[in-house]
């Protein structure tokens, strides 16, 4: 009996063992899988609820708006008071005396929209609506609030990953934007106005819209026909493809969902086309498709490493450019203009080329190109086929490498706010960078964010941080763990610029 008994205990501790360690390795595993993979596990080990149908029977929007609404958030973020100038001065003296409505003072506050694509807390919203916030609020449809810290932005398409302290949040199903057809019927789910989880329905107007929104500021106004360069390392423009409809957007529905009627996100709201500010007819989204690629490279490498073709281009779909141009071809991209190295070159296109496929898809104006190209790393594949002497030629172009990661904007005292505004974004050393800088730990700097802290101290992208508070750093949870003990309200940041040299600053915490 007693020989028994130990056998039974020992088979008990050694499952017990055989548990743990694979508990340990699942997490492991789980933390480093994809947002797409991540959506697999969770909808394999959650069964779809029962079909909610309505009096008009099974052909409506209750369904894909019962699935949706519970994982649309609401994001309202603070920023920092401006600084008076001498006018606001003047303002307040005399404003109140002639009746003058008076500016608002001290912290400013916005709210947008934002969708849950995974159940550990990752949010997906546009870049607009948290660029520049020192404190970023979340308030689910089930009126739970937490602080949200950004993980990445990316300018070039809007598009911001953020994340939340919390698990088993219901989540939106990733789509297929490529299946979306104009014409079908789709839903807008945000919270405009603040009126929270407002669902309105319209159908898809248009596809591939390019409205110019993105970047606007870089447009050369004096060039009556201005060059794309939006496919070069010197990106003065962003990437525009978006899916247009007339479901109803207005202010606050920005980071929203647009989905199908089977319920799966087809786009991130973003814009309008408006003369007031507020729903005229056209809203516009960002495809997921793209947003899949982009979030992804966030989530994994602190920014997006975006493939070039190398080329800057004329978009002759515009007939005033094609006439400047004097060609008679009213589709394509004109190839103005080669990028000394870039894929186009090695591959062999040529200046005056013309661009009528991609992928043997016809290319009728410069987002055909871009939203494909935007999808992809460096070192991927693509096929064009260009116009040249009147014959069509094929070229299959490596994609190079970007340029430095674009840089944007977050800012307060609690760790997710005082994360923000340190202003970066982070990954894992490999060995091989270990070897490099001979340390034996860190993370590597991969974006810096305008107005944070690595921002004003110009701790470059390419920097690796060793350690904070004398706290050695391994990865992002490390530094978590470090701020959110933060106890004097000092900040010792130390590690090496790109070029080896060392750093050890020193921040106060206010």
């Amino acid at each position: 009996m007693k020989k028994f008994g130990l056998t039974l205990l020992t088979a008990f501790v050694g499952g017990a063992m055989a548990l743990g360690v694979y508990k340990l390795a699942e997490n492991k595993y789980a933390d480093n899988m994809s947002l797409e993979d991540k959506q697999k596990v969770y909808f394999a080990n959650n069964r779809a609820a029962a079909p909610v149908v309505s009096s008009a029977g099974a052909v409506d929007f209750t369904q894909a708006a019962a699935d949706v609404t519970p994982a649309v958030v609401y994001i309202r973020t603070t920023y920092a008071a401006k600084n008076n100038d001498r006018q606001d001065q003047f303002e307040q003296m005399f404003g109140q005396m002639f009746g003058q409505r008076m500016r608002p003072q001290g912290p400013q506050m916005a709210s947008g929209s934002g969708v849950i694509i995974s159940p550990d807390g990752y949010i997906v919203t546009n870049n607009h609506v948290v660029a520049k916030a020192e404190k970023i609020t979340i308030v689910t449809n089930d009126h739970r609030s937490f602080e949200a810290k950004v993980i990445g932005t990316d300018p070039n398409t809007d598009l911001a990953l953020i994340k939340i302290n919390a698990t088993n949040l219901p989540i939106v199903k990733l789509g297929n934007s490529d299946a979306v057809r104009v014409g079908e019927w789709v839903l807008a789910v945000g919270n405009p106005f603040k009126l929270n989880s407002t669902v309105t329905a319209g159908i898809v107007s248009a596809k591939g819209r390019q409205i110019d929104i993105i970047g606007k500021d870089d447009e050369d106004e004096d060039n009556p026909y201005p060059v794309r360069q939006q496919d070069s390392p010197t990106l003065k423009k962003g990437i525009e493809s978006f899916i247009q409809t007339d479901a109803a957007i207005n202010p606050g529905n920005s980071g929203g969902a647009l989905v199908n009627t089977a319920g799966e996100l087809i786009g991130i709201n973003a814009a309008i086309a408006s003369h007031t500010g507020s729903y005229e007819g056209y809203g516009f989204a960002i495809p997921v498709n793209l947003a899949k690629k982009v979030l992804n490279d966030i989530k994994k490498y602190g920014a997006v490493k975006r493939g070039y073709v190398g080329i800057t281009f004329a978009d002759l779909s515009n007939p005033e450019m094609a006439q400047g141009i004097k060609t008679d071809k009213t589709n394509g991209l004109y190839v103005n203009s080669l990028v000394t190295g870039g894929g186009a070159e090695q591959a062999g296109i040529k200046t005056g080329d013309i661009i009528v496929k991609v992928e043997g898809n016809p290319v009728y104006e410069a987002s055909d190109l871009q939203e494909r190209v935007g999808r992809l790393q460096p070192g991927d594949k693509i096929n064009l086929t260009v116009l040249r002497d009147g014959s069509e030629k094929n070229f299959t172009v490596t994609l190079k490498a970007d340029a430095p990661a674009p840089r944007t904007a977050a800012l307060s005292k609690s760790a997710s706010e005082l994360f923000n505004k340190m202003g970066a974004s982070f990954q894992p050393l490999n060995q091989a960078q270990k070897a490099k800088f001979h340390v034996n730990s860190g993370v590597l700097v991969t974006q810096v964010r305008p107005g944070g802290i690595f921002d004003d101290t110009e701790i470059p992208v390419g920097s690796i941080i060793t350690s904070i508070n004398k706290q050695p750093i391994n990865s992002v949870a490390d530094m978590d763990k470090v701020i959110t003990n933060l106890r004097n309200g000092r900040l010792i940041i130390t590690g090496y610029y790109p070029d080896g040299g060392s750093f050890s600053n020193v921040f106060e915490v206010q």
